[in-house]
């Protein structure tokens, strides 16, 4: 007897994934369609045709269909994830009017208005300059400014996952787990901001314009036949409402609950934890809905995160990487045997890890100090892995304080996760043991898990975590390690940042002249 399946979608930033999942958590097939992740008509610009990412997520849905034609009839349900804070304009007859602009993307508006109440409290609490960093990279006000035909055109302003929702159904509904980016979502009450809102100026998108919400769980629609036709997925499937790849990250590795927190060693690097209440984990950065209904997301990113190891493989690892193509494996094993004689602490060498800047320092920048003689690549490779992991432990202390209890383990996603030797260093960074699950593609698995729920297969999410997640390996932290990291963390790295900002506010006048010389 066929046992019923979920296809599962993870739609990134550089590829789509078309998963089939069985109720044990299992991967019973996969068909990944990489791409290049944006084209650039301007320096610092970064976007990609809405209808390019179908056209991708199709050719995925069709390999895995090509792949696997025995196990079609067994799919009960679909359920997507996508990347976070893209939005697509779309006109009357609902098509883009124009390329989605990527959270890569570094462009800004040039003026905001405030209103003068607001300006006052924002400035008495120290958060008007970041406020208005965040409204100037909020892409609608880009567009409100630089192409006004564009906005006066756009008759709905949907969130990626959601445009993806409405060619698979032909509604225009999108989960409140996806609401994550330059939007007016209330985080605490999980609906639209209300335009009284005290940071409503800097989001301001007419209601209208934006689509109606539904909690994780819930089946949105059913395949069109339209849909069917472009994609290979049988008519009428019922489509199932998911939630962000990081929300889903979480989920997939059971991490929901007091005494844990996820990692994921993504592009960005995020640690996310999961409350029954609304913590924010910094003043004026929202807590997320997570996957679960009645609970938050709390999360710190590094903007950066592992693409820095991208940075690195570009830059500095071109024998290594020459090495690995000929050897058929992936550079990133060269350079954990490279790291693996290297002590904690990288010999003296500690990074922070700003190579994008964060909402409450906009002027902040890299940092690497303590270079001797001794140092090689190999000493920045780790110090990177390591810089990461402090602004991780730096954002999960302040999450721990708010939320009110202490982490106890730690799981890990993304493509570092894959690394033995960054899941050690990770366990003695944060001193507590580091778990992970059955497959690296943990995003699809927690949009299955939720697909497998809205379809009455597991009665609840706890069900799921206990048939579906499966723990295969762990990490225990080297004491004496642990005692060294947090002597660097406490007094060098803590200290980083203030001792240095005063030069980054430097660098930030002197670009400025030089733009303007152009």
């Amino acid at each position: 007897m066929s046992k019923p399946l979920i296809l599962a979608f993870d739609c990134g930033t550089q590829s789509t994934r078309a998963m089939l999942f069985n109720e044990k958590g299992d991967i019973v097939g996969k068909c990944k369609v990489p791409f290049e992740p944006y084209f650039s008509e301007r320096e610092g610009w970064a976007e990609q045709h809405a209808d390019f990412y179908w056209e991708q997520f199709c050719k995925a849905s069709k390999g895995l269909k090509e792949q696997h034609p025995d196990k079609w009839k067994d799919i009960k349900a679909v359920s997507v994830t996508t990347m976070r804070d893209n939005c697509v304009c779309l006109d009357e007859n609902n098509k883009p009017l124009r390329p989605v602009i990527l959270w890569l993307d570094r462009r800004e508006a040039s003026e905001i208005k405030v209103p003068a109440l607001n300006k006052f409290i924002f400035k008495m609490v120290g958060m008007y300059e970041p406020m208005i960093k965040q409204a100037k990279v909020t892409p609608s006000n880009w567009i409100k400014e630089y192409e006004p035909e564009i906005w006066q055109k756009t008759k709905k302003y949907l969130m990626f996952s959601g445009y993806i929702n409405y060619l698979l159904t032909g509604n225009m509904v999108d989960s409140i787990a996806n609401m994550i980016g330059h939007i007016p979502f209330d985080y605490k009450k999980k609906e639209w901001m209300s335009p009284k809102s005290l940071t409503y100026f800097a989001f301001a998108i007419e209601r209208e314009k934006l689509c109606d919400l539904v909690e994780p769980g819930t089946i949105i629609g059913n395949i069109t036949k339209e849909a069917s036709k472009e994609t290979g997925i049988p008519e009428g499937l019922p489509v199932v409402a998911a939630g962000s790849d990081k929300g889903c990250e979480t989920l997939g590795t059971g991490c929901i609950g007091d005494g844990c927190a996820s990692l994921s060693f993504g592009t960005t690097a995020t640690v996310q934890i999961t409350t029954d209440k609304y913590v924010e984990p910094a003043t004026f950065m929202p807590a997320y809905p997570a996957m679960i209904k009645g609970k938050y997301n709390p999360e710190t990113q590094i903007f950066r995160g592992y693409w820095m190891v991208s940075w690195f493989k570009n830059e500095f690892a071109h024998k290594e990487a020459e090495k690995a193509k000929e050897q058929g494996i992936a550079p990133e094993q060269l350079l954990d045997n490279m790291i693996k004689d290297i002590p904690p602490g990288s010999d003296g060498l500690v990074l922070q890890p700003y190579w994008s800047p964060i909402l409450k320092a906009p002027e902040a920048r890299g940092a690497i100090v303590g270079f001797s003689d001794r140092h090689t690549r190999a000493h920045i490779y780790r110090a990177i892995i390591e810089g990461i992991g402090y602004g991780l432990i730096e954002g999960l202390k302040e999450m721990e304080k708010r939320a009110k209890y202490k982490i106890q383990c730690v799981t890990v996603s993304g493509g570092g996760s894959s690394s033995d030797m960054i899941c050690q260093i990770t366990a003695d960074m944060f001193g507590v043991p580091v778990k992970r699950v059955q497959t690296y593609e943990t995003s699809g698995l927690g949009a299955a898990m939720v697909g497998f729920v809205g379809i009455g297969v597991h009665k609840d999410i706890q069900e799921a975590i206990d048939k579906m997640v499966h723990y295969k390996d762990e990490f225990l932290p080297n004491e004496q390690n642990h005692k060294r990291y947090m002597m660097i963390y406490e007094r060098i790295y803590k200290k980083m940042y203030k001792r240095v900002q005063p030069l980054y506010g430097e660098l930030r006048e002197i670009n400025k002249l030089l733009e303007e010389d152009k």
